[in-house]
């Protein structure tokens, strides 16, 4: 179902002010930058920085970790509510691909990512 971490991503109000923070404060390089998304380098750890998914399984809190799927989308869906997750805001797509959010058993956010088709 899962196959690993695809990213972990900062939700930002404002990505410069983050950049500003993440590539001059913390000294992480920028790997990429893609209109509100942005990526940095943490040791080899990518850093994403943007803003929550607006219909997402939480409205605040901290970092979110995206995982990459072994199959597709619907069908990790499928798996995780037969064991009881609930996805509140279904499948949310985008130019650089499809998520769906949900929470752990602690109320963290967590989401399933699929690449999009080519």
């Amino acid at each position: 179902m899962i196959k690993g971490v695809a990213n972990v991503w900062v939700p930002v109000q404002d990505t410069e002010r983050a950049l500003e923070f993440y590539q001059n404060i913390l000294s992480f390089s920028l790997i990429k930058r893609d209109g509100p998304w942005a990526e940095v380098d943490a040791n080899g750890l990518n850093i994403g920085l943007n803003g929550r998914e607006p219909q997402g399984a939480q409205v605040s809190g901290g970092p979110v970790i995206t995982f990459h799927l072994e199959n597709n989308l619907e069908n990790a869906i499928d798996d995780l509510k037969g064991q009881g997750v609930e996805f509140p805001a279904g499948i949310s797509e985008h130019d650089w691909g499809r998520v769906a959010t949900f929470n752990d058993s602690e109320g963290n956010e967590l989401q399933l990512y699929e690449a999009p088709r080519s």
